[in-house]
């Protein structure tokens, strides 16, 4: 499918119905200028289409831009843990991110995490409308406010909006994104944090089990 220039700015929904398989649309992800600063290629997501549960995240971040691969890194690393805790099967489970590159400032030789701003989170955002309706998950999870600001356009706070929601359609639930719970500074808050986001995964699993196709 050759990229028009609407394509590249961020199609409306006549371009993303164009979009008839998850392969397709990651295609087209992948041949697309990216919209922020040089980042080494799109990270997609991953996982089985049909997934009980898709996690959405906010963005990669320096790992995942290197290995091309959603929360691989510390964030992500966290994030696995609190999965198996919970009780899920991480290959089992659809992961992805609101926006599909790295944002970033250059401070010497590091890479430091930049937010999107709402204007990038609108850019992207049809991509992940589009990738959850190929994946068609049985809930979806929004992890943290870039999350369900992407998906529902809206902004929602995380402290009033956390637990079971609808979701621009999709059966939900809405978290924290793991890399809140790394950025807590004390030891028992983290845990306490930790064990929280265990049982919100726990809760959306639950919720899956309920939906039907």
């Amino acid at each position: 499918m050759p990229i028009t220039e609407e394509l590249r700015q961020g199609p409306g929904e006549r371009g993303a119905s164009e979009v008839r398989t998850l392969s397709e649309l990651n295609a087209l992800i992948s041949r697309a200028d990216p919209m922020l600063t040089a980042p080494t290629h799109p990270v997609l997501g991953e996982g089985p289409v049909g997934a009980e549960l898709a996690l959405v995240g906010e963005q990669p971040g320096h790992q995942e831009d290197l290995q091309g691969r959603p929360f691989v890194g510390p964030a992500g690393q966290l994030l696995d843990r609190a999965l198996a805790e919970a009780g899920i099967e991480r290959d089992r489970t659809y992961l992805t991110n609101a926006v599909k590159h790295f944002k970033f400032e250059e401070r010497g030789k590091r890479r430091i995490h930049k937010k999107p701003t709402a204007g990038e989170v609108r850019h992207y955002r049809w991509w992940l409308r589009r990738e959850l309706e190929l994946v068609h998950p049985r809930v979806v999870v929004a992890l943290g406010a870039t999350a369900v600001l992407a998906i529902t356009g809206d902004p929602r706070p995380i402290g009033q909006f956390r637990g079971p929601a609808e979701l621009d359609g999709h059966r939900g639930y809405i978290t924290v994104h793991p890399a809140y719970l790394l950025r807590l500074p004390d030891r028992e808050e983290r845990h306490r944090a930790f064990q929280e986001f265990v049982s919100d995964l726990k809760r959306a699993h639950s919720l899956s089990q309920h939906v039907k196709r």
